[in-house]
């Protein structure tokens, strides 16, 4: 999910949300905060914030978010509106609004209230947010989403600001017991010092006194160059439960009396179930019952051996319908025949015919970009108990009001009958944004007595995931007798995710996700003009997948830079370095990655050197990678690469993000590719969707460039960075063009 889906999803509607929840909320509001204090059970001190309007209460003075500064807590807690809280005997637990999948929220959020709580970071505990967006929703994205690299973008202030408070707010209840100015007072590790009379105090003594103060306003933050743990190499929380094996995915649910689902979905898009013969199951041992849904079947058994065994021996009979006629060849021509179109234009400048008519010279490319699957680490899997009255629902999911939302809509149960359990994500990448496991199994447990895991193998999996977009994009460009450009078009076909995941962002025919960074180049091009053309590859289901309009763009873009650099005979680096005087931080990464990766020396025969520029997600970034070509296969062997990503909070975790979207990068531009023939998926395990191994891994060097900067997103940009400059590297190797995605496929066919 990309800055333009985060700038259009504001305030749209979505399942049994409340409308009122983002209305009309500026940047400027965004960054508001409140604060409620009030006594937890047994003595403490809750702290919540959030983003939504602020009131405050006029007996207390106190600021209140989304409910009562005075309500009375529940089990021990403050709900809804309770993100920070202290007890008796100062143990900290910090709610967190976002969700861990592999991307180090779970340590980098809470460095930041533990930075100006002045807590050590080892004595915080950390809980996940439940589903509510009047309290957890990230105004960046419209709602409680974990996605788009916005989570230390989100996280940045509020978070901090709500550590500052409470640590204010201790200070003062120390200083009144102890009759002094909370000036001459400081915090620091969990206490309160004054150092004049070397009295000191724990946080879990003062939390009922503190509680009962009016929240201060505009508490000011640390500056930067006073921070003792923001910034610094902090090893992960979440690393010892995942070494140990006791942390909790949703794949490691187990519950009283649960069962286990096999499922077999039909394997033709759109298509439904006609019949089953489950003569021959029902025999089989641990099979308990056999459960039909609209276009799916799944077997139930004591445990996956059996429930797997059972559906094995259905005899089943599919309603394929139209869809079963759906091949490559009819969606690329359809994607062909709308780039035919004008298209919503996402951004004109200048007079672009007038530019074409004064070049000297025209070049013109078409790309395409396959259909992607997800493939995460962990397999799509979700636990549910239907009961008459309630439904509980246990998994990993990077958008808990909407896994509530579709339990809702399953069972025509209420909000507040529906308990959804998050757990750790073992890979996302846009995948868990959405919801069609959840409803699946809501539908499958409505039929079955006990809680059911109903858990899809690594074919069902890759067969029925939500596609990356196949993309079609034709690009030109006029060139200056200097080689310079002086007219660009670049027109965008595809299918449009936000239009289904997001309506009202889909606005005009425009999609602004697709048209990310090719709406917004670093680059000084004086004529340019930038249009979107929807084109629906009928009944496939499409979403996001990791960085998805800066990955697709970013691809087309950089490679075609690279083509005009060619046709100019200018160095790739140098042509860009002339392109990129009006945007100081893009050339500022391009000359730290160059320098570092020594780019213009030699490289051996049969290998080659190819860069590219991107600036998305509130980050720049430039990569350098070196490949080697040897009879169509292609080798990385190094990546160099420099990051701008604003203020660091954990280094750690931004060069850890950095390689791994790399190699998730990697993965995509050499093997990823779905293909469709007679309406299925031709592809179904690792055997025939390749994933990159570890001894192919190449060696992957970091910089990151020190910034006073606000945080940028860090999850996505090495991904989708990565291809252009791969493809570019094999250009200079070769001399080979690649203008279709997978590498691998292209390359044989060249």
């Amino acid at each position: 999910m990309s800055q333009g889906l985060l700038d259009a999803h504001k305030g749209a509607k979505r399942p049994q949300a409340d409308a009122n929840e983002t209305r009309g909320l500026s940047r400027r509001t965004f960054l508001k905060f409140g604060v409620s204090v009030g006594a937890a059970a047994g003595g403490g001190l809750l702290l919540g914030f959030s983003l939504p309007a602020i009131s405050q209460d006029q007996k207390t003075g106190k600021s209140v978010i989304g409910g009562d500064a005075n309500e009375a807590p529940q089990n021990g807690v403050f709900a809804p509106n309770a993100f920070i809280q202290i007890d008796t005997a100062g143990k900290v637990t910090l709610v967190v609004p976002k969700v861990e999948m592999g991307q180090g929220v779970y340590t980098s959020i809470p460095m930041l209230i533990a930075e100006e709580l002045e807590v050590p970071l080892d004595t915080v505990t950390l809980d996940h947010a439940p589903p509510d967006e009047k309290l957890f929703t990230d105004p960046l994205l419209g709602g409680q989403l974990t996605g788009g690299s916005t989570s230390i973008r989100y996280a940045w202030e509020p978070m901090r600001r709500a550590g500052a408070t409470a640590r204010t707010l201790l200070v003062a209840a120390a200083a009144q017991q102890w009759q002094v100015d909370a000036a001459s007072c400081h915090a620091q590790n969990g206490q309160v010092i004054h150092a004049a009379s070397n009295r000191s105090i724990g946080y879990g003594q003062l939390v009922e006194a503190a509680a009962k103060l009016p929240a201060p306003q505009n508490v000011p933050l640390k500056d930067p160059k006073d921070f003792r743990i923001v910034g610094t190499a902090v090893k992960r929380l979440d690393s010892p439960e995942k070494v140990d094996g006791t942390a909790q995915f949703g794949l490691d649910v187990r519950v009283p009396d649960m069962v286990y689902a096999a499922i077999a979905n039909c394997p033709v898009f759109g298509g439904t179930l006609a019949s089953v013969d489950d003569t021959h199951a029902k025999k089989i041992p641990g099979v308990r019952q056999v459960v039909k849904i609209d276009n799916a079947v799944a077997v139930i058994g004591d445990h996956t051996w059996a429930a797997k065994r059972g559906l094995q021996a259905l005899e089943i009979k599919w309603n394929e319908g139209a869809g079963a006629k759906l091949s490559m060849k009819q969606i690329v021509d359809d994607l062909a025949h709308a780039s035919e179109r004008n298209g919503a234009v996402a951004r004109k400048d200048g007079n672009v015919v007038q530019g074409f008519a004064n070049a000297k010279t025209r070049v013109d490319a078409i790309y395409q970009q396959p259909f992607l699957a997800h493939a995460t680490m962990e397999p799509i899997n979700c636990t549910v108990h239907v009961r008459a009255d309630s439904c509980e629902v246990w998994l990993g999911t990077q958008v808990p009001t909407r896994v509530r939302d579709a339990a809702m809509a399953v069972t025509g149960l209420p909000a507040d009958k529906i308990v959804v359990h998050n757990h750790l994500i073992g890979g996302g990448f846009g995948r868990r944004l959405e919801f069609d496991m959840v409803t699946q199994a809501v539908k499958i447990g409505k039929q079955v007595s006990t809680p059911v895991k109903v858990l899809w193998t690594r074919e069902e999996d890759i067969q029925h995931d939500m596609y990356r977009p196949y993309y079609y994009d034709k690009i030109s460009a006029g060139l200056g007798a200097n080689g310079k450009p002086l007219a660009w078009q670049h027109r965008i076909v595809g299918s449009s995710i936000l239009a289904r995941f997001a309506p009202p962002a889909f606005k005009n025919g425009l999609d602004p996700d697709a048209v990310e960074v090719a709406s917004d180049l670093p680059y000084d091009l004086p004529n340019q003009l930038v249009d979107y053309v929807r084109q629906e590859p009928h009944a496939i289901p499409t979403a996001f997948w990791r960085g998805v309009g800066p990955t697709r763009s970013t691809f087309v873009v950089e490679s075609f830079i690279d083509e005009l650099a060619a046709e100019a005979k200018v160095d790739p680096v140098k042509y860009r370095r002339d392109l990129l005087g009006k945007t100081p931080r893009a050339l500022n990464v391009l000359n730290t990655a160059a320098q570092a990766a020594n780019w213009g020396s030699a490289v051996p025969k049969g290998q080659g050197r190819g860069v590219s520029v991107m600036h998305a997600f509130g980050s720049y970034f430039a990569i350098i990678v070196d490949v080697a070509v040897d009879q169509g296969e292609v080798a990385v062997k190094r990546v160099v690469c420099a990051v701008d990503c604003g203020m660091v909070v954990n280094p750690n975790t931004v060069e850890a993000q950095v390689q791994g979207g790399i190699i998730f990068g990697i993965t995509g531009a050499l093997y990823s590719e779905i293909t469709i023939k007679d309406g299925r998926v031709q592809q179904n395990n690792f055997t025939d969707y390749r994933m990159l191994r570890i001894d192919q891994t190449p060696p992957i060097d970091v910089h990151i460039v020190k910034s006073s900067e606000a945080p940028g997103g860090i999850g996505e940009p090495g991904t989708a960075a990565l291809a252009p400059a791969l493809t570019n590297a094999i250009f200079a190797a070769t001399g080979k063009r690649l203008r279709h995605l997978p590498v691998g496929s292209q390359l044989q066919t060249a």
